[in-house]
């Protein structure tokens, strides 16, 4: 992709920039009911689960989280607790971003808005953003949106209150399931894939690959 400014860079958040902590909070809540050899099926279960509750009509963020554990159990033939549950989504808000995200996030912020749309409550993600360090002229939530993103409607809320069009915006993640994939098919053409290992390369959905957010300014001509 040739260097391109656009209006505003729009991140995902949970995974992305912030440290997506789900797979070692199951690895330590699970780990009296599913052994060790189990474990790398049981999170990418749980990672699937997760995915399948954001698909329908919007629900707090705490359903999805339970409705998920209570299938994986059910799944696994394990006994379901819901202090699993309610673990998991009070630990949300306390997680931090990944050791490349800062620096480069302030030296981007001083030359192009920034926006998060993001998969998570209004009372979620503002300690998070906190924790981010760089200023982002707008956040959204699943919550405002009434949509999780891989839905069209998640973008949709994005881009109708930035008042501007799918061409005026580069989308940054790391994951395509949620959120690349969804762009390409709203019409957003430039996108920068953070290669953290979560997914396979699709070069189908066109994008800049990067490997952390250090190599952010690279891509909009600030380095």
């Amino acid at each position: 992709m040739s260097v391109f400014k656009p209006k505003y860079i729009s991140f995902d958040c949970y995974g992305t920039l912030i440290y997506f902590e789900m797979a070692p909070m199951a690895q330590k809540l699970f780990a009296d009911r599913i052994t060790e050899a189990q474990m790398p099926q049981f999170v990418k279960d749980f990672s699937a689960y997760r995915l399948d509750e954001v698909l329908g009509a919007w629900k707090p963020y705490q359903e999805v989280v339970r409705n998920a554990v209570m299938r994986l159990c059910k799944l696994w033939n394990i006994e379901y607790r819901d202090e699993d549950s309610i673990a998991i989504y009070n630990a949300v808000p306390t997680w931090g971003p990944h050791p490349d995200v800062v620096e480069p996030l302030k030296k981007v912020a001083a030359e192009i808005p920034l926006v998060i749309l993001s998969n998570a409550m209004n009372g979620q993600i503002h300690s998070n953003v906190a924790n981010l360090e760089a200023p982002f002229a707008h956040v959204y939530t699943a919550e405002q949106a009434q949509a999780y993103k891989p839905r069209l409607q998640a973008f949709e809320y994005m881009l109708d209150n930035l008042n501007c069009n799918p061409e005026d915006i580069l989308h940054v993640s790391s994951s395509f399931r949620y959120d690349l994939m969804s762009a390409h098919d709203i019409g957003i053409k430039n996108k920068v894939w953070v290669n953290r290992g979560h997914e396979p390369a699709n070069p189908f959905y066109g994008y800049t690959e990067i490997q952390d957010i250090r190599g952010l300014p690279g891509v909009v001509g600030l380095e």
